[in-house]
C-alpha cells in the first residue's frame, strides 16, 4: 500500500510527460555478469527483502535516481521507492549482494541511508495514538517527529497539528512506549495515551466496594480464569480494571456477572467513564483555559489602555496620571508598570516556555515571534521608567500598552482559534453521538420464543446477543435481522436518503435509525468492531494523514522565523540609522517619541504581524473538514494523499460486475407463450429452481417470490425425481407435470419443439447480451425467462455527468466481449477492454499512466485489488460495513455510482480551500510584512502600532481555520439531484 503513494509528494506531476508517474510494479531481476536466466534458478539462490530510511527525498525524481541506483547493482530482483515515508524496499539475492553495499549505493546518490530491521506492518509492530500539549505551528510538529524518527525501532511518525495528535508505528522489542513519552516530554511537550493497536478488544470496568489489594488481587484471578481473556491490568488507585479479550468468546457483561459473584458479592462493576481522555473533553479544556486567561488579561491591559490612550486627551484625568512621583516617573508610568507585568510574566508565560521548548531543540516558532516582540517591548518600557526615576531631565515615552495589547490580542485570536478548530472536528463527534445509550436485549429459548426483555448500557452488548428494536429507536449494533421487517433510515452512517427496507437476513448497521416497525437483530460485530467506530477511527486516521501539499508549508515553516526575525531587526536598524543620519524629517517622528522609539515600533510590528501558524494550518483544517463531510455522506476518504490525488483525476476505470452492474442476475423480462395463469407458471418454476444451488435458479426464485403475498412464510409445491443438469438447465415433477428448466440445447436434447416465438425472444435477448431460459411444462415450451446482471440505477446518468466534468470513462472487465460491449453501449463509454484478468486490469491503469491520465479505479474490492492499488486513486464501491478495504484510498459505502462524482468533487472543492488558505496566508505575509515594516509611511505617514499588527496576526489564523469551515455546507453537485434515478423494472 505504501508504495502507490509513491508520486503523490511532487505538486506538478503534470509535467513528468509520458513517464508513469507509479514505477512501483516488480522489475526483472538484475542477473549478475557471467549468471545466464536458464541457470539463475539454481545459481541466485533463496531472496531477501530489506527495508531502508531514505532521508531527504522530496519528490518522484529522487525516488526515480535512488531506483535507477540500486536496480544498477548485481543481484537485484526489485527495487520499491517510497517517498512520502522516506523508505525503500528492495527484494535481493543475498549471493550477489548484500544490505550495507545497497545502502552505501543510496548514500552515494546523496541521501542519508539507515537500514531498517523490521518492516513497518509487521504483527511485531505496535501502533499508538498520542495526544501532545503544546504545539502551537508546523515547527512544533517538526520537532516532535524529528525525535521521534531518531529512536531506534520508531518505523513511522504522523503529528498532526489541528488535532494536536500523533500517530506512531514502532516495534515493542526495541523501543518501549515509555520510551516514545519520555522523548516527547524531553522536547518540552506533554504527551498522553489515547488509544493503542489493541483497542479492538480492550475494555475498562470501574469497580466499586474494593477497599484492599487482596479483594483487587481475587477479581483479577477470576477474570484472568475466564477463557478469552488475553490480559488484565487493574489500578486499585481509580478502582479500574482492564481487560483485553477475544470478542467472539466472551465480552464485558460476562465480566460484571463474574466480579459481582465474587464472595460475598459485595463489588459492583460497571464501564468506565470515559471522562478527560476524549479529544472533545481535551479541547473543551483547551478553549475554557484561552478563554480564562483572556478575560484575566483583559483585567490588567483595558486600565494600561485607557491610561497610555484614552486618559491623556482629558485634562483633568491627564493631569493626575502625569504627577511626578520620584525624578520624572510619572503616575501614569508606574500604573501601566505594574499592571502590564502580570500579563507579560503570567499570563503570558506559556509563550515563554514554548519559546524555550522550540530554542532548546534549535528551531523557532511563533511563540519565539510573540516572546521576542513583546519583551521588546516591555524591556525598553522598564528602561524608560528606570531612566525617569533617576534623571531630572529624561523625557522618555514607554511601551507598556503595546506589550499588554498585544498579548491580550494573541490570546483572543487563538481562542477563537481553538473554537473554530473544535468545529472541524465536528463531524467525528455527530459519529460517535449516533450509538444509542441503551438497548433491549431479548433472551430467547430453543425453538425462538422471547423468555424476557432486559435494558442494557449499549456498551455491554457482547456477539450473538439478540437486540430488540422498536420503532424510532437506533439499532444498537451491526447484525442480521432473525424476525420482523421494517424500514432503516442509513442516512447517518451510508448517506442513503431513502429508508431502507429490512427483512429477515438482512444487515443492519449500529447507529442508524429503525423506522416503522419491530426487528430482533443479532448482533455479529459490537464495540470497536462496529462499522460505526471503524468509520470513525478511519476519518481520525485520515485527519492525521498529511497531504503532499502540507510539505510546501513545512518547507516554509522551517524557515520562516529565523527570517522574520533577521528582517525585523533589519528593519529597526534601517530605520535608526535613517533617524540618526536624517535621512527623513523630523516632523515624521511623533509626538512624544524620538528616532530610536519609532525604529523600535517598526521592528516589533514587523516581529508579530508574521504568522506561520496559518501556513501551518491551511491543508490539515481542510483536510479535518473534507474529510469528516465526505464521512457523513458515506464517502471515506482516506487522508490527504487521496484527496490530493482524487482532485487531479482525468480517467476513470471502472470494472463492469458489481460496480456499473448490480453484481448478481436478476430476472428482468417474463413471455408466457401459452394463456397458462401467471401465479401458477411462478409457483411451478419456483418450486423446480429452489433446489439448486446455481445463481440462475437463486434469480429464478427470488422473481417468483415477489409476487407472493405469504412474505416471509413460503413453502413451494414439493419437487419429485429433481435433476440437476450441470451447464444445462434442471427437471422435476411437480403436481404431477414434468418440469424442464434450461437452455435451448436442453430442450433440443429431450426433443421439445422450439416454437418460433420462442426463438425470436432468444434472439432479441442474446442481442441484449442477456441469459434466455426456457420453461417447458409436459414437453411443450410455455415461457421464456431473460436474465440479466442489470445496471445500476443512474449508471448511464453517472457516466454522462463525469463526462461534462472532463473524465474520460474506460471500463475494464473479465466478462466477454458481447456482454461488455452490450453494458459499455448502454451506459455510453466508449473505451472497452472484455476478457481481462486482475493484473491485465492493473496493467490497463498503467498503460493510462504512462499516457499522462492521473486514474481513478472503481470496483466493488474483491478482484480489482491489483487495479485500485495500481491507480492513482483506488475507490472501493458498496463497500457497506466493509470499509476496512486495504487496496482503497476511498471507500464508497453505497452502491450508487453518483459518489464517484461526490469524491471526486468533494476533493477539488477541498483543494479549492486549501488553495485559497495558502493564498491568503501568503497574501498576508507577503503584503503585511512589509506595511508592518513601513514601506507606506514616507508617502501616506500610515504605520500599524505593534499591536494591531498582533491582533492582525490572530486574526490571519482565525481566518484560514474560517475558510476551511466552509466545507461544512458542501453540497454535491446539483446535477446530481437531477439524475433520474430510475430502478430495475420487472415486466
Amino acid at each position: 500500500m505504501a508504495t502507490k503513494l509513491l508520486a503523490l509528494a511532487c505538486i506538478g506531476r503534470e509535467s513528468h510527460g509520458n513517464l508513469s508517474p507509479r514505477p512501483h510494479y516488480p522489475s526483472m531481476p538484475n542477473y549478475p555478469k557471467g549468471v545466464s536466466v536458464q541457470e539463475s534458478s539454481v545459481e541466485l539462490g533463496s531472496e531477501a527483502k530489506a527495508v531502508f530510511s531514505v532521508m531527504g527525498m522530496t519528490c518522484s525524481a529522487c525516488a526515480g535516481s535512488v531506483e535507477k541506483a540500486i536496480k544498477r547493482l548485481p543481484g537485484i530482483r526489485e527495487a520499491v521507492i517510497d517517498v512520502l515515508n522516506n523508505k525503500a524496499q528492495v527484494l535481493f539475492y543475498p549471493s550477489f549482494v548484500n544490505a550495507e553495499t545497497i545502502r552505501e549505493t543510496i548514500e552515494d546518490v546523496g541521501f542519508e541511508t539507515k537500514l531498517i530491521e523490521d518492516e513497518i506492518y509487521d504483527r511485531s509492530t505496535q501502533a499508538r495514538r498520542i495526544r501532545i500539549n503544546g504545539m502551537t505551528c508546523t515547527s512544533c510538529t517538526s520537532t516532535i517527529e524529528s525525535a521521534l524518527q531518531a529512536i531506534r525501532g520508531v518505523q513511522m511518525v504522523q503529528v498532526a497539528l489541528a488535532t494536536k495528535e500523533a500517530e506512531i508505528h514502532y516495534d515493542p522489542k526495541i523501543v518501549s512506549y515509555n520510551q516514545l513519552v519520555k522523548t516527547i516530554e524531553d522536547t518540552g511537550y506533554e504527551a498522553m495515551l489515547i488509544s493503542s493497536g489493541e483497542d479492538m478488544s480492550k475494555i475498562d470496568l470501574k469497580i466499586d466496594g474494593v477497599h484492599s489489594d487482596h479483594s483487587m488481587r481475587a477479581i483479577k484471578e477470576s477474570l484472568q480464569a475466564l477463557p478469552g481473556v488475553q490480559d488484565v491490568n487493574m489500578s486499585l488507585k481509580d478502582n479500574k480494571i482492564s481487560l483485553s479479550y477475544k470478542p467472539e468468546m466472551t465480552g464485558p457483561r460476562t465480566f460484571i456477572n463474574e466480579i459481582e459473584s465474587i464472595g460475598s458479592r459485595s463489588f459492583k462493576a460497571s464501564i468506565y467513564p470515559k471522562g478527560g481522555g476524549g479529544r472533545e473533553t481535551h479541547r473543551e479544556e483547551e478553549i475554557r483555559q484561552y478563554y480564562r486567561s483572556f478575560l484575566w488579561s483583559l483585567v490588567f491591559t483595558i486600565p494600561v489602555f485607557l491610561t497610555s490612550m484614552v486618559f491623556k486627551y482629558i485634562p483633568g484625568i491627564k493631569r493626575g496620571f502625569d504627577t511626578e512621583v520620584v525624578n520624572m516617573l510619572t503616575v501614569g508610568m508606574f500604573l501601566r508598570w505594574v499592571l502590564s507585568t502580570p500579563v507579560q510574566f503570567i499570563i503570558g508565560r506559556r509563550f515563554y516556555s514554548g519559546s524555550y521548548r522550540a530554542l532548546r531543540h534549535g528551531s523557532a516558532n511563533m511563540d519565539v515571534l510573540i516572546a521576542l516582540g513583546t519583551n521588546a517591548a516591555y524591556i525598553y518600557s522598564v528602561y524608560s521608567v528606570l531612566r525617569a526615576a533617576t534623571s531630572k531631565d529624561f523625557k522618555g515615552t514607554d511601551f507598556f500598552e503595546t506589550s499588554a495589547m498585544l498579548i491580550s490580542f494573541i490570546l483572543l485570536g487563538k481562542y477563537l482559534e481553538v473554537l473554530a478548530k473544535g468545529k472541524t472536528s465536528e463531524a467525528i463527534a455527530k459519529l460517535m453521538d449516533l450509538a444509542p445509550e441503551t438497548a433491549t436485549l431479548l433472551t430467547l429459548d430453543d425453538e425462538g420464543n422471547v423468555m424476557s426483555e432486559e435494558e442494557i448500557d449499549s456498551q455491554l452488548i457482547q456477539k450473538n446477543d439478540v437486540i430488540k428494536v422498536i420503532p424510532g429507536a437506533k439499532v444498537a449494533s451491526d447484525g442480521f435481522v432473525i424476525w420482523g421487517q421494517s424500514h432503516v433510515n442509513e442516512s447517518m452512517i451510508t448517506g442513503e436518503a431513502r429508508p431502507v427496507a429490512k427483512r429477515k437476513g438482512d444487515t443492519v448497521i449500529g447507529g442508524t435509525l429503525n423506522v416503522n416497525g419491530v426487528l430482533r437483530i443479532k448482533a455479529t460485530r459490537v464495540g470497536s468492531e462496529s462499522a460505526l467506530s471503524q468509520i470513525v477511527r478511519l476519518v481520525e486516521s485520515a485527519q492525521l494523514a498529511k497531504a503532499p501539499v502540507q510539505k510546501f508549508a513545512d518547507r516554509i515553516s522551517k524557515y520562516f522565523v529565523p527570517l522574520v526575525i533577521v528582517f525585523s531587526f533589519s528593519t529597526w536598524l534601517a530605520w535608526f540609522l535613517a533617524g540618526k543620519f536624517h535621512s527623513y524629517p523630523e516632523s515624521w517622528i511623533p509626538f512624544s517619541m524620538d528616532d530610536f522609539e519609532l525604529a523600535l515600533q517598526f521592528g516589533i510590528s514587523v516581529m508579530v504581524i508574521a504568522c506561520p501558524c496559518a501556513l501551518g494550518l491551511a491543508t490539515p483544517t481542510a483536510v479535518m473538514v473534507g474529510t469528516g463531510v465526505g464521512a457523513t455522506q458515506g464517502v471515506l476518504i482516506k487522508g490527504g494523499q487521496a484527496l490530493e490525488s482524487a482532485h487531479k483525476v482525468n480517467c476513470i476505470v471502472f470494472d463492469k460486475t458489481g460496480t456499473l452492474t448490480v453484481g448478481k442476475p436478476v430476472v428482468i423480462d417474463k413471455r408466457l407463450l401459452t394463456s397458462m395463469a401467471v401465479q401458477d407458471f411462478n409457483e411451478l418454476i419456483a418450486a423446480t429452481e429452489v433446489n439448486s444451488e446455481h445463481p440462475l435458479a437463486k434469480a429464478i426464485v427470488e422473481y417468483a417470490k415477489k409476487f407472493r403475498e405469504d412474505g416471509e412464510n413460503l413453502a413451494w409445491p414439493e419437487a419429485q425425481d429433481f435433476i440437476s443438469i450441470t451447464g444445462h438447465g434442471v427437471k422435476a415433477i411437480v403436481r404431477n407435470k414434468e418440469i424442464i428448466i434450461g437452455n435451448k440445447s436442453l430442450m433440443l436434447d429431450h426433443n421439445i419443439a422450439i416454437p418460433l416465438d420462442a426463438e425470436d425472444i432468444l434472439a432479441e435477448a442474446e442481442g441484449k447480451a442477456q441469459t434466455s431460459i426456457l420453461v417447458s411444462i409436459d414437453r411443450e415450451v410455455v415461457g421464456v425467462l431473460a436474465i440479466s446482471d442489470p445496471l445500476k440505477p443512474g449508471a448511464e446518468e453517472a457516466i454522462s455527468v463525469l463526462s461534462t466534468m472532463k473524465i474520460r470513462s474506460i471500463m475494464v472487465t473479465g466478462d466477454n466481449w458481447g456482454t461488455a460491449n452490450s453494458i459499455a453501449n448502454e451506459v455510453g463509454i466508449k473505451t472497452v477492454v472484455a476478457e481481462a484478468k486482475p493484473e491485465q486490469k492493473a496493467e490497463k491503469v498503467k498503460e493510462l499512466q504512462a499516457l499522462g491520465y492521473t486514474v481513478a479505479m472503481v470496483g466493488d474490492g474483491i478482484n480489482d485489488s491489483p487495479a485500485l492499488v495500481a491507480a492513482d486513486v483506488g475507490m472501493a464501491i458498496g463497500a457497506g460495513t466493509d470499509i476496512a478495504i486495504e487496496a482503497a484510498d476511498i471507500v464508497l459505502m453505497k452502491s450508487n455510482l453518483e459518489d464517484v462524482i461526490t469524491a471526486i468533487d468533494l476533493s477539488r472543492r477541498t483543494f479549492f480551500h486549501i488553495r485559497l488558505n495558502y493564498f491568503w496566508a501568503l497574501g498576508y505575509n507577503v503584503i503585511g510584512i512589509p506595511i508592518a515594516a513601513g514601506i507606506l509611511f514616507p508617502s501616506t505617514r500610515f504605520r500599524l502600532p505593534p499591536w494591531i499588527a498582533g491582533a492582525a496576526m490572530a486574526a490571519s489564523s482565525v481566518s484560514v481555520v474560517c475558510c476551511s469551515l466552509l466545507l461544512k455546507y458542501y453540497r454535491r453537485p446539483k446535477k446530481l439531484d437531477k439524475l433520474e434515478m430510475r430502478g430495475i423494472k420487472i415486466e
